[in-house]
């Protein structure tokens, strides 16, 4: 992975940073995308240049063409062609789907499955140019299992899955490919400040018995996006304490 250009969508914090770092610890130049905290993303950038690896960032929305074409414009000028995107960015606005307003399934639609859609699309033809990509789109268990209060999310998800799966296919024969990673529970500044009852309510639901850490997610994703996952496509990957037994 050393040298490769490497754009992490909604890298500024949680999962997203641990990826960032993890990438930038195999020799990649990483970009982040972020879309309202101008700290946190700095921090991330901060931590991925300790790693020993250059990075930029950029402020936009990934459910917006006009900001994904500048993304891109951004990172060509600063290092080249995205060689690794990892779909990242997400959002959840939870509710019953009787109380569930249009705007509440629509902007989830948009973050998670759109950005995803037009991220893909605007790094597509280079990666093809080039005979080599890897693109990690993180969808979740919630697309696999489906939650109660998350029919919009759960929606997203899995149709992050159906779009890795096309996409694969499309590009298999090109040196590209396509894999979803669907993390679990996973320690967050939100599990953080759950009361101790809720959280053994999530805690049995998890065979392993605790939460994940990002980093766990990171690994899988470094591996995917690595030189030594060329045989991998169109695949989803669970990583949740055995949650999703396939």
């Amino acid at each position: 992975m050393e040298g490769r250009v490497a754009l992490v969508t909604g890298g500024g914090r949680g999962i997203g940073r641990a990826i960032a770092i993890r990438l930038a610890g195999e020799g990649a130049k990483v970009a982040i995308s972020y879309r309202s905290n101008d700290d946190t993303a700095g921090e991330t950038a901060e931590l991925v240049r300790k790693a020993g690896a250059g990075c930029e960032t950029f402020k936009g929305d990934v459910a917006s063409s006009e900001d994904v074409e500048a993304l891109m414009k951004g990172v060509g000028e600063a290092f080249g062609p995205v060689e690794i995107l990892v779909n990242n960015a997400g959002t959840t606005r939870d509710n019953l789907l009787l109380r569930m307003k249009d705007a509440e399934f629509e902007e989830v639609l948009a973050t998670n499955l759109k950005g995803t859609y037009l991220c893909t699309r605007a790094v597509l033809r280079g990666m093809v140019r080039a005979r080599w990509g890897r693109i990690v789109n993180i969808s979740s268990v919630v697309g696999l299992l489906g939650n109660v209060g998350q029919a919009n999310y759960a929606a997203s998800k899995a149709g992050m899955i159906g779009f890795t799966k096309s996409v694969a296919r499309e590009v298999a024969g090109r040196g590209i490919t396509a894999n979803a990673v669907a993390p679990g529970y996973v320690e967050t500044e939100l599990t953080g400040t759950l009361p101790e009852n809720v959280k053994e309510q999530i805690l049995g639901q998890v065979p392993v018995g605790r939460f994940g850490e990002p980093e766990e997610i990171a690994e899988i994703v470094a591996f995917l996006a690595g030189e030594r996952a060329a045989y991998v496509t169109g695949q989803t990957i669970a990583v949740d304490g055995g949650m999703v037994m396939q």
